[in-house]
C-alpha cells in the first residue's frame, strides 16, 4: 500500500495523468461510442461488459462487433482483430529498453493498460530509451486517465445503449475522435504517407464482403510502413 502511495504522489505520476486529461474527452468520446455499438449489435450486456474489460482495444471492438453481428466466420474476426492491433508488437518493442528490468508479472500487468496515445506521450517525454526511475511513474499517471475514462465511458455506453437514438449519430462521432486521435500520431511524411495509402486502399476496396477492405488497408500501411523502414534514403527524404 506504501509503494502504491508513493506512486501517486510521485511528481511525474501528476504530469503523466495532466498531460493525458487533454485527451481523455476523445478516449471518452469513443469509449461511448463502442459500448453503445456492441450493444446496438444485438451483443448481451454481460458478454460486451466483458468485450470492453478484457480486450480494452477500440478499434478492435469496433471492427469485430459488425463482423460478429453479420456471422463473419471466426478466423476473419481473429484476423482482423489481430492486424487492427499488431502495432501494440511495435509500441512493446519500444518499449523494452524502458521496462525491460522489470519483474515478469509487472511487466503483463504494464501491457495490459499500453495504449496508442500513452505510448506518444511517453516516447515525448523519455526519448533516450534508457530506464530511469521516473518512468514507471509516469507511465501509471498517463494509463490511469487514459484507462478511466475508456472504461467509464465504454461501461456507460453499454448500460445505456438501448436508450439511446440512432438519429443521434453517435457512430458519426466515434469516428471523429478517432480521426483526431489518428491524426496526432501523425508527426512526419514518414507516417503520413503509410496513413494516407491505407485510407486509399480502404477506400477502393469497399466493396469487399465482411469489412476485408480494412484488411487490405492494414497490409498497405505495413508494407509501407517496411519498404520506409529498410529504405535509408527513402526514411531520410520523408523525414526532412
Amino acid at each position: 500500500m506504501s509503494e502504491l502511495s508513493a506512486l501517486w504522489r510521485h511528481p511525474e505520476y501528476r504530469r503523466g495523468a495532466r498531460e493525458m486529461v487533454g485527451i481523455a474527452l476523445g478516449i471518452a468520446a469513443w469509449g461511448l461510442v463502442t459500448g453503445v455499438a456492441m450493444v446496438k449489435s444485438g451483443m448481451g450486456l454481460w458478454l460486451a461488459l466483458m468485450m470492453s474489460l478484457t480486450v480494452f482495444a477500440g478499434t478492435a471492438q469496433l471492427a469485430s462487433v459488425p463482423l460478429i453481428a453479420a456471422g463473419a466466420p471466426i478466423w476473419v474476426v481473429w484476423a482482423t482483430a489481430l492486424c487492427l492491433n499488431l502495432r501494440f508488437v511495435v509500441f512493446s518493442a519500444q518499449w523494452r529498453p524502458y521496462f525491460a528490468h522489470l519483474p515478469l508479472a509487472q511487466r503483463a500487468r504494464l501491457s495490459y493498460f499500453t495504449a496508442d496515445l500513452n505510448y506518444v506521450l511517453f516516447m515525448r517525454r523519455f526519448p533516450e530509451g534508457k530506464p530511469a526511475p521516473e518512468q514507471l511513474p509516469y507511465f501509471w499517471g498517463g494509463v490511469t486517465v487514459n484507462a478511466g475514462a475508456w472504461h467509464v465511458a465504454s461501461i456507460t455506453g453499454i448500460l445505456l445503449g438501448n436508450h439511446v437514438p440512432t438519429e443521434w449519430g453517435l457512430g458519426f462521432a466515434g469516428t471523429m475522435a478517432l480521426l483526431g486521435m489518428t491524426y496526432s500520431l501523425l508527426a512526419d511524411r514518414a507516417t503520413w504517407l503509410p496513413a494516407v495509402l491505407a485510407g486509399s486502399a480502404a477506400v477502393a476496396t469497399y466493396a469487399l464482403p465482411l469489412k476485408l477492405n480494412m484488411l487490405v488497408a492494414i497490409a498497405a500501411a505495413v508494407a509501407m510502413g517496411m519498404v520506409i523502414d529498410h529504405s535509408r534514403p527513402l526514411r531520410q527524404r520523408l523525414m526532412a
